[in-house]
């Protein structure tokens, strides 16, 4: 059964995108990227103010580059996590887009995932003064990950590689206890690749809990899904991961998958059955955040952040997927 809050919440979401997509179904080519607005509304606990997030979105478009990738849809995204971050999003943007080139000049491919891992670290209020020194970091961490795994990293892997730079240790020894879970979850069943390299990053940031423990709540969740009417994909092992930070999560895996079937009966979204497992496992972890072990770990900022890069990752796939399907029409 679903719980009546989290219920509240899927209410909430059908709203906020009926509202979207009432006023941008011709601005926004899939549909998916007003899902995801919508979530981070009612996952943030931020009120929707339709012609503020307009307004913010048209103020975005207006001041980019027209070889941004902020002047795509991406741009109405981008708007909602200022919206729900900050209280006063225009600034924030500015201080988004100086951010964003500190990346650039330091080695940082221009694109989505460059935007999306300024705005982790701007949403870590950083301090100014180590702001290059945290860039330079990460940048190290993510050529950390390209020597373990030349192939399956790219430029998706940077905001993780934000997260992961702002633990304690060298370099070596954090790339090393990654690869301690890939092989790991590789010998329990998990099929490697960029997934599995994106579950490895997202549990090895909880430094508190015994890495065999965390292995065996993946492994735990992935049984229990595999079990249900559910079948999980090897595209939502980044789901896995997140839940495996939480401790019993696995003991609620039918209050998820109630979730993903309440979102699969609606007419609004049953063509979405991926992104609905995903908005599922969010939903119930946003709503588990308060955990007092999480408070007191730092993990609990740590999970917000891990949601916003799991977001850019769909945004980005949908956004190239819509790239393509434009370039093969015009071709046709």
């Amino acid at each position: 059964m679903i719980p009546d809050h989290i219920e509240l919440q899927l209410h909430q979401y059908k709203d906020v995108y009926t509202q979207l997509k009432g006023a941008l179904k011709w601005k926004v080519a899939d549909p998916r990227t007003l899902m995801m607005v919508a979530s981070m509304y009612v996952i943030n606990k931020k009120p929707f103010h339709l012609n503020e997030f307009v307004d913010l979105s048209k103020y975005i478009n207006k001041n980019v580059g027209i070889f941004s990738t902020l002047i795509s849809s991406q741009r109405f995204t981008t708007a909602a996590m200022l919206h729900v971050k900050f209280d006063d999003p225009v600034q924030k943007f500015h201080e988004l887009m100086d951010l964003y080139e500190k990346f650039v000049h330091s080695g940082f491919s221009r694109g989505s995932f460059t935007y999306i891992s300024a705005l982790i670290m701007l949403s870590h209020d950083s301090d100014e003064k180590k702001i290059q020194e945290k860039i330079y970091r990460t940048l190290e961490v993510y050529k950390g990950m390209k020597s373990k795994h030349f192939f399956l990293t790219s430029q998706t892997d940077y905001p993780l590689a934000v997260l992961l730079a702002e633990l304690d240790g060298g370099i070596s020894e954090l790339i090393d206890h990654i690869e301690i879970f890939y092989d790991e979850l590789g010998r329990q069943g998990f099929k490697k690749g960029n997934h599995l390299q994106f579950l490895s990053h997202i549990i090895s940031l909880d430094r508190t809990t015994e890495p065999n423990r965390l292995v065996e709540r993946s492994v735990q969740l992935f049984d229990a899904f595999r079990r249900s009417e559910i079948k999980v994909k090897t595209m939502h092992y980044p789901e896995i991961g997140l839940l495996a930070l939480l401790d019993d999560s696995s003991d609620h895996v039918r209050t998820m998958i109630e979730i993903a079937n309440f979102l699969n009966a609606d007419k609004l979204f049953k063509r979405y059955k991926d992104i609905n497992f995903t908005m599922a496992v969010n939903f119930f972890v946003s709503n588990n955040l308060e955990n007092l072990r999480l408070l007191e770990t730092g993990i609990y900022t740590t999970i917000e952040s891990i949601i916003q890069a799991q977001q850019a990752a769909m945004i980005a796939a949908i956004s190239g997927a819509a790239a393509a399907s434009a370039a093969n029409s015009g071709n046709n």
